[in-house]
């Protein structure tokens, strides 16, 4: 019998985190499709792995012996693809938005110009991963926008500052204003992103920044299309400064924002490598090639 390895993954956030609530906050999927998948390994098992209460979700007994073995199994497929890339000489480095990575693609044009024997694959994901794929185990090392969900379990080192402004209809009665206010935009509906992304939602809605004052959401999208697409039909999007210059939209227009917190990019990546392996010494490399072109120390 073959088991999807991110059947793997799922079990083990669930076995971990006792919820599907927290589980699927931290995979970056929505609580159904989760329990769906869980279902469909216990299918696939023939075994029940979890009794399920209002409480949350206890491992039954063959739960608890399957919890036991998945983590060194995943461990020996993480291995082995990271082996793969080494051997491979492939570092993939995720993202999420063409501005917070166009900021450093000269520094991956020189990296690569320094480093020719190994390649480096620029991998694109949508907002209802703020990880870019290091959640999942997709990539090596990601350039991220902070803060995020699961932050916590990686290390991040902060690239650069970003301010942040707000994307309108144009038709809005503030699109002709040199800079908003950000108190001015409060009642507007504002375009979000999935609840699982938590911590990253909160901080493009600016939810603590608002003096308790509720958040209206008029429309969630995960991707830079439909986001321009829910704000050129009425809503209201807070973005990036570099948004106006890689999104555009003939009905929307981006004004800067006073009254709220800059965007901080950095470059995050997994935990608990072996020091001195060739690839945390090439993500060394990379983190001090971005040091030095931005500026930073």
């Amino acid at each position: 019998m073959d088991v999807d390895t991110r059947l793997l993954r799922y079990f083990a956030a669930v076995a971990e985190e006792g919820s599907l609530t927290g589980a699927a906050e931290r995979l970056f999927v929505s609580q159904p499709a989760l329990t769906k998948q869980i279902r469909r390994l216990e299918d696939d098992l023939g075994v029940r792995l979890f009794t399920r209460s209002r409480s949350g979700m206890a491992l039954t007994e063959s739960g608890r012996e399957f919890a036991s073995r998945v983590p060194a199994l995943l461990d020996g497929w993480d291995e082995a693809v990271r082996a793969t890339g080494r051997a491979a000489r492939v570092l993939r480095l995720g993202f999420l938005d063409a501005g917070a990575v166009g900021a450093v693609r000269e520094v991956i044009a020189e990296f690569r110009r320094a480093r020719p024997e190994w390649r480096v694959e620029l991998r694109q994901f949508d907002w209802s991963d703020p990880s870019a794929g290091l959640a999942r185990g997709e990539v090596d090392a990601a350039v991220v926008r902070l803060p995020f969900p699961g932050q916590a379990r990686l290390t991040v080192r902060e690239l650069f500052v970003e301010e942040r402004g707000v994307l309108l209809p144009a038709r809005h009665p503030l699109a002709n204003s040199e800079t908003v206010e950000f108190r001015e935009l409060w009642d507007e509906p504002f375009v979000a992103a999935g609840p699982e992304t938590g911590a990253w939602r909160e901080h493009w809605l600016a939810a603590q920044e608002r003096d308790g004052h509720p958040v209206r959401v008029g429309a969630v999208t995960s991707r830079p299309d439909e986001w321009l697409g829910a704000v050129a039909g009425g809503c209201v999007a807070l973005a990036p400064a570099s948004a106006a210059r890689f999104y555009s939209h003939p009905d929307v227009v981006f004004r800067p924002v006073r009254g709220v917190s800059p965007s901080r990019v950095g470059l995050a990546r997994p935990r608990g490598r072996t020091h001195g392996a060739p690839l945390d010494e090439l993500l060394d490399e990379l983190w001090e090639a971005f040091a030095r072109r931005l500026g930073r120390s």
